[in-house]
């Protein structure tokens, strides 16, 4: 069976989503793993939307939190607003109290992945502060670190991303992901996708919840 890492994202602008595609063929490209997209739904209004001139959202299905247990991985992706992650995500992740409870999300591997509209945006405040969630459900944030090589260190052009994650600056809306920022995307998608699948094959009955071995 194969392990399936869920990207859920939510994406106002395209930005995030764009990210979130990369991030797939980056799960995919990992024998024995399938990845999946998914939004979180929308919580403004239409009219409001049509204010701030977000163009219609993509066929990507909209996910439910009763969909999360399914999956062996994940990879949460979001723009910040005011340094943290956007209210919509939020909304959702609030949803999931239930999970919580039963802590059914616990020792699942997760990533995230964001964007900013400026340099100082946010780029690290962002994951740095949604960490919270994932250590209230018990689930195990995986950076990247540096991992992903010299990249890490490019210095000769504006890149989003650091080691919390994959990121991309938006601007006034116009700039898209560049292929630095594509590139990043891609390998956090693999690498996520690596130790989701090493931690479902490693998983033994000593090491259960009820039976620690000790």
């Amino acid at each position: 069976m194969a392990v399936k890492v869920y990207i859920v994202y939510y994406s106002m602008y395209g930005h995030v989503e764009r990210l979130a595609r990369e991030i797939l063929l980056g799960v995919n490209s990992v024998d024995g793993v399938e990845g999946k997209l998914w939004q979180v739904p929308e919580t403004l209004p239409i009219e409001e939307l049509a204010k701030l001139r977000a163009p219609p959202k993509s066929d990507v299905p909209i996910i439910n939190s009763f969909k999360l247990p399914e999956a062996d991985g994940f990879v949460f992706g979001f723009p910040t607003r005011f340094g943290m992650m956007a209210a919509q995500f939020k909304a959702f992740l609030d949803t999931t109290e239930y999970l919580w409870k039963a802590q059914m999300l616990a020792t699942k591997p997760a990533g995230i992945f964001y964007s900013t509209s400026s340099q100082g945006g946010g780029q690290e405040t962002t994951p740095l502060t949604a960490i919270t969630q994932l250590v209230h459900h018990g689930m195990i944030f995986v950076p990247i670190g540096y991992t992903s090589g010299p990249t890490m260190f490019e210095m000769n052009e504006v890149k989003g991303g650091s080691p919390y994650g994959a990121g991309t600056y938006c601007g006034d809306g116009s700039r898209q992901p560049t292929e630095y920022e594509l590139k990043q995307a891609f390998y956090q998608g693999n690498y996520i996708a690596t130790i989701s699948k090493h931690l479902k094959e490693d998983i033994h009955p000593i090491f259960t919840i009820h039976n620690r071995g000790y």
